[in-house]
């Protein structure tokens, strides 16, 4: 069996299991017949428990038994694949290329978004990672005629808008933010460094929209309030992870957050357009409608 084929087989699996909540290995079975993959053959259970290892070793998804309840599998830590987890993102970009794989025949009526790999230079710094090794760095800031080359700790990555960003720590102390397509060089060094213990990546990023952190704004209390078909994308697609519906009408709804008013978040809000109004803090509302006037002075131009 070739790795690509046990990777499918693995996913379905997982999506099987997931979506049951609770499932036996007859149940298993049933559904595996139905497939392309059985080509007739039932799974055996020596398979399944080689898959169930090779799940939990590759994707960090543990598959339990609840033997009290008919001897039925369950996702052990499901709470990861309903979170921005590699968990998550790996299960879901392998569920999307196993269905349009097997959709050939609609290639194209199948149109997907691009997101860069980050390459060589992703596979680099995840090794260093890894290794807890520094890295040398040649890098050019947008606005910035020369490159800078800088020796860093590199701490996490994160996808964000189809680009991949480095947190990393310099030997200052001080940690700042990557983009993966504007580093012109990366190098590993023999030098290691020791990750801080109270590092979280998910912490650092808890009060930001995206991936603009800056300590000098203080997380805010932001009351949006969304006309219109607005109402219903953000109230499926929220902003973040503090994003809740706190009153709604025939015309719209309000939602709350709390967050970093960076200047991602703004520009977010901008793009929204008439659709979105910020009613508390007013200081942020006033900023948005300063924003809005400077964009209409640059059109009457």
């Amino acid at each position: 069996m070739t790795t690509y084929t046990k990777f499918k087989e693995y996913i379905w699996l997982v999506n099987t299991i997931y979506h049951a909540k609770a499932i036996t290995f007859a149940e298993i079975n049933e559904r595996w017949l139905k497939t392309d993959m059985s080509e007739g053959m039932e799974m055996a259970r020596t398979t399944f428990y080689r898959h169930k290892c090779a799940i939990e070793d590759i994707f960090g998804i543990y598959i339990d038994c609840d033997k009290k309840n008919g001897n039925r599998y369950y996702i052990g830590n499901e709470y990861v694949l309903r979170e921005d987890s590699v968990q998550n993102w790996m299960l879901s970009t392998l569920s999307v290329g196993n269905m349009v794989e097997e959709s050939q025949s609609l290639h194209s009526r199948i149109l997907l978004e691009h997101v860069p790999s980050g390459g060589d230079k992703l596979q680099q710094v995840i090794k260093a990672m890894k290794e807890n090794r520094m890295i040398s760095l040649t890098y050019r800031r947008y606005g910035s005629p020369e490159n800078a080359t800088y020796k860093l700790a590199p701490y996490c990555v994160k996808l964000f808008r189809q680009r991949w960003y480095l947190v990393a720590r310099f030997e200052s102390g001080m940690f700042s933010t990557f983009s993966f397509d504007r580093i012109e060089k990366e190098e590993l060094l023999d030098e290691k460094f020791k990750i801080d213990e109270d590092f979280d990546a998910a912490r650092f990023f808890s009060d930001s929209y995206g991936i603009v952190v800056d300590d000098r704004i203080t997380p805010e209390r932001i009351v949006l309030r969304a006309y219109g078909y607005e109402r219903y994308y953000l109230r499926d697609l929220p902003l973040h992870h503090s994003h809740k519906e706190i009153a709604s009408t025939d015309e719209y709804c309000d939602f709350e957050l709390k967050l970093r008013p960076t200047s991602d978040f703004k520009a977010q809000l901008l793009s929204r357009g008439q659709w979105v109004e910020v009613l508390e803090p007013q200081s942020l509302a006033d900023e948005i409608v300063e924003w809005h006037k400077n964009a209409i002075k640059r059109y009457e131009k």
